[in-house]
């Protein structure tokens, strides 16, 4: 169904550009329609399963399915990282409907990207990186998904601004885009000149931002962070900025209030006692209101592995929790043989 689809959807956007031309096609439009095509072939589904007893799969399910965006000729792949977090066995899918086996390359906890190769050769061409800065609000772009459920569709960027996510995770800057697709995890952003602007992270009710209007979107993680990474993630597996204190926690923040929403299992959270519905005050005697602050002050505080000491409230009661932490690559479980 994939190869079909999309051979209609750029008929449509051959037909929906030339019909905005005035009097008639340009130079432009033509671009425009080529570059369309260009983004739709480099777009392929991926589909994962994970190890067994993989942590993950309490929350994102033992197989995982997907997009991710051809990034070089080798066939090396972007997705969102959770897709292959702990994954045993990754597939690539063509919108031919041919499934290629695959292999994680990288997974940055930083930013949320995740890289695969293909493990023979890829049919695909590679989407040039464009410059995410550079979108203008009356700009159209489009949302491109990969595999069983290929799918394109225009967006508009709402707005771009800093993310704390409740996962012990936070970019200075993010990509909203409205209206809402479903199908957002490892989906590609593009310009209509085929470049690569942002990889789908997120389904959001608040896509432009806080004190706004409430809005469904979708949260993109811009390419721009890649840039200065992508050598790293192809040598070591991740950043070095990956390498940073890990608790455990999921939390939530309202009316200037940071509390615990869940406690993995295990985790140093776990050890230490942590509750659902725990107030943090403090870590490390410095005070905590909102989850940039939380996860900041987490990061910035020393070495992936040491001792912290949190202020909470319990029910009313302050306590106080020490707590060990861990650098979360070394809690992920790996394929047998790596």
């Amino acid at each position: 169904m994939g190869r079909a689809y999309r051979f209609i959807v750029r008929v449509f956007w051959a037909v929906v550009l030339t019909s905005l031309a005035m009097p008639a096609a340009s130079a432009e439009e033509a671009l425009s329609t080529e570059g369309i095509s260009r983004a739709s072939d480099a777009v392929v589904g991926v589909i994962s399963v994970a190890v067994d007893n993989a942590s993950s799969s309490a929350t994102l399910g033992p197989v995982r399915k997907g997009s991710g965006v051809v990034i070089g000729p080798d066939g090396l792949v972007l997705t969102i990282g959770y897709l292959i977090l702990e994954a045993d066995q990754v597939q690539l899918m063509t919108d031919q409907g041919r499934r290629i086996p695959a292999r994680v390359v990288g997974y940055d906890v930083a930013t949320g990207f995740g890289l695969v190769k293909a493990l023979i050769p890829l049919p695909v061409p590679a989407a040039p990186m464009g410059d995410p800065a550079a979108i203008g609000d009356d700009d159209t772009l489009l949302i491109i998904s990969g595999g069983e459920d290929a799918g394109i569709s225009m967006a508009r960027r709402v707005s771009q601004r800093a993310f704390s996510g409740y996962w012990e995770y936070h970019l200075d800057h993010a990509l909203f885009t409205v209206p809402a697709r479903m199908d957002h995890s490892g989906a590609a952003l593009f310009n209509l000149r085929g470049e690569l602007l942002g990889v789908g992270s997120l389904f959001v009710g608040d896509a432009l931002g806080p004190g706004q209007p409430p809005m469904h979107g979708n949260m993109f993680v811009p390419v721009d962070l890649l840039k200065p990474i992508l050598n790293e993630m192809l040598a070591q597996g991740r950043s070095a900025q990956s390498q940073r204190a890990w608790m455990g926690v999921n939390c939530i923040e309202i009316d200037g209030e940071v509390r615990v929403l869940r406690v993995n299992s295990p985790s140093p959270a776990e050890a230490a006692g942590l509750q659902p519905g725990d107030r943090i005050v403090r870590i490390d005697g410095q005070a905590v209101d909102t989850l940039d602050t939380l996860w900041q002050r987490l990061w910035t505080g020393g070495a992936a592995e040491r001792d912290v000491s949190l202020d909470i409230q319990r029910e009313g009661r302050p306590m106080q929790v020490p707590l060990h932490t861990v650098d979360r690559q070394s809690t992920l479980k790996q394929p047998l043989g790596t």
